[in-house]
């Protein structure tokens, strides 16, 4: 049994980094180390509107509710683009989105087959499922125990030499793997305060507690209203998510190449529903969907 875990243990390290994963690492399907701090963040309301994030916050303190007899999690890295999508007229998008790529969910769920494919080959009567941030799972704090990265005051996973551009998977297995990872990493902020101070809406109300109600990525992605002229002048001209917090950490390196990818904020005023499924239906646009996007887009241009 120890040789079979070895050996898929070190297939799983060798095909992530074939498939371009920046890190790979094992934790325990156990309670999240942050679940505590999770429930006082959902009973001090600091969600907005999400009410579903609430509904589901039971099911977050124990990974069997997402798939039953769950032994191990695995946690990976996957690096998107620094450079800044925008619009022909200089209007920005968050990097995450991956400009008119598909939507990232999709992207790396079928990237990650094959790792749950190494898993049944050696168990065959095992049972997997790939997670990409939509799942009721307190990923970071997974990632985190897992030893992949330790967690900024602005509550994003860095790896150090690397920095925070990217996305996070996971794949949970009935396969005790019998992984001891030891303790995570240790935080590397230091006396820094560059994200606290710079965040446009003041979001980060203290290091690792972020108020999703006041936070643009939430605001113009999650939020069901519209946005004011107010808050249009905090977004930086980013019209989807924001970057902010990660753009000043001093582990991202300063990194602010932009792609021109994106039709005018002028064209895609004038989209109706037909002309915006064409352009954006397979992105991470689609979601929150044109009126979202229009509304944003005046917010910040009157």
């Amino acid at each position: 049994i120890y040789l079979v875990r070895e050996k898929v243990i070190e297939k799983l390290c060798h095909y992530s980094k074939k498939i371009g994963f920046l890190k790979i690492g094992f934790t325990s399907a156990s309670k999240p180390l942050f679940f505590e701090k999770f429930s006082k963040w959902i009973k001090e309301k600091k969600y907005g509107d999400m009410e579903w994030i609430k509904r589901s916050a039971h099911i977050r303190s124990n990974p069997e509710g997402v798939l039953s007899g769950c032994n191990t999690i695995i946690c990976l890295a996957y690096p998107y683009s620094d450079s800044i999508p925008c619009t022909r007229d200089g209007l920005r998008a968050a990097r995450y989105t991956d400009g008119l790529s598909v939507d990232y969910h999709l992207r790396l769920k079928r990237m990650a087959k094959p790792l749950i494919e190494v898993i049944s080959r050696a168990y065959p009567e095992s049972k997997s499922r790939i997670c990409v941030d939509s799942a009721p799972l307190l990923e970071r704090s997974f990632a985190y125990a897992s030893g992949i990265g330790f967690l900024g005051k602005n509550n994003m996973l860095i790896i150090p030499g690397y920095g925070s551009y990217f996305y996070l998977v996971e794949v949970l297995t009935t396969v005790d793997l019998g992984i001891n990872t030891g303790p995570p990493m240790p935080e590397k902020c230091g006396d820094c305060k560059n994200c606290l101070e710079a965040c446009p809406t003041g979001a980060l109300e203290k290091p690792y507690l972020t108020n999703s109600a006041k936070c643009l990525s939430y605001l113009t992605i999650e939020y069901g209203g519209m946005l004011n002229k107010e808050t249009g002048e905090k977004m930086n001209n980013c019209f989807f998510g924001c970057d902010v917090c990660q753009e000043v950490c001093p582990h991202n390196k300063g990194k602010f190449s932009r792609s021109y990818i994106f039709p005018s904020s002028h064209e895609i005023l004038e989209m109706d529903k037909g002309r915006f499924k064409g352009v954006f239906g397979h992105t991470v646009f689609a979601r929150p969907g044109l009126p979202k996007i229009k509304g944003n887009i005046r917010a910040i241009i009157g």
